[in-house]
């Protein structure tokens, strides 16, 4: 198991039973003694861009539910920091940037859907409460790919990263979400 560290991707557990986290996939943005933050990169929002942002009015770019912490911000990771700079997560990805350019690039189309993913809200945890969650095995961690973290399909992204661990990890795929209705 990878240590916890911008990059990394948390997978669930097979059994959590919290709503917020149950079959998600985390990408770890950053970790830090205060804390660490995330986005669940395989729960689409009901709604995409341009319901959101008047501006965007028509635009169909996706919105992922990041997480349960401030569901009323809008975060971005993206992979053109020559146009939108931002902070390297993993080499290509990057969180963040110009905000205002963004919404520029999109509305000329010089900006496509495959180059940045949108969350509402973030996944967060306090001082040392990640490891805590991890020592409790309530995640499965992994080096982070620009694959994964930009997958077409977000309803597989949970099973692709298990998939791709190998062993008695892809068993995991096919376990029921609650083994008590087995």
């Amino acid at each position: 198991m990878a240590a916890p560290e911008p990059g990394i991707l948390l997978i669930s557990d097979p059994f959590l039973k919290d709503p917020n986290f149950q079959r998600t996939v985390i990408l770890l943005c950053e970790h830090e003694k205060e804390g660490s933050l995330g986005f669940v990169i395989n729960k689409l929002h009901n709604q995409v861009l341009g319901d959101l942002m008047e501006v965007l009015e028509g635009c169909n770019f996706p919105v992922f539910l990041g997480g349960p912490v401030q569901k009323d911000s809008l975060h971005f990771i993206h992979r053109k920091p020559d146009l939108l700079g931002g902070i390297e997560i993993i080499d290509g990805i990057f969180w963040g940037g110009d905000f205002d350019l963004v919404l520029s690039l999109i509305l000329t189309k010089e900006l496509l859907e495959q180059d940045i993913r949108f969350f509402i809200g973030y996944s967060g945890w306090g001082s040392e409460q990640l490891e805590e969650e991890l020592a409790e095995k309530t995640w499965i961690t992994t080096k982070a790919t620009r694959r994964l973290a930009f997958y077409k399909n977000c309803n597989e992204i949970w099973k692709e990263a298990l998939f791709d661990l190998g062993g008695e990890y892809q068993q995991m795929i096919n376990y029921p979400k609650d083994p008590q209705l087995n």
